[in-house]
């Protein structure tokens, strides 16, 4: 299975989502931005490079907020931990998606994410797990 972090970056009442580039796999679908975690690597470290590598930001990673499992119909298996990140240094770049976007947390139903962040989204746009 593979191991995944992403960030929920939050900016006042704003939320970024990412949406990948048309020649990765499941183009054009809407994520948080992270990636795999590389062996002996821990989460934090592995999001902190992602975000360097897609965004071109030093972050810092907060609090996790969620874990969660998912397993897609082509038989891969992915296993999530989002983790919130407040605080960044540097400014934000583009690096490797088609686009980016701050939005409203109850804005976020209305994007096609990837079916793996299905449960996160939900919880976020019904105002559980950002209490601030």
């Amino acid at each position: 299975m593979k191991q995944v972090v992403a960030a929920i970056i939050t900016r006042e009442d704003k939320l970024l989502i990412c949406q990948r580039a048309q020649d990765q796999p499941m183009a054009l679908k809407w994520e948080f931005p992270g990636g795999k975690i590389e062996p002996g690597e821990e989460q934090p470290a592995a999001l902190r490079r992602e975000l360097e590598e897609e965004l071109g930001i030093s972050a810092t990673i907060g609090e996790k907020l969620s874990s969660l499992q998912h397993h897609y119909r082509n038989g891969g298996a992915v296993e999530l931990h989002f983790y919130r990140v407040r605080e960044y240094e540097g400014e934000m770049i583009n690096r490797i998606f088609e686009q980016i976007r701050w939005v409203d947390r109850r804005e976020l139903t209305r994007f096609d994410f990837l079916a793996a962040d299905h449960d996160i989204v939900h919880q976020l746009a019904n105002g559980k797990l950002l209490r601030d």
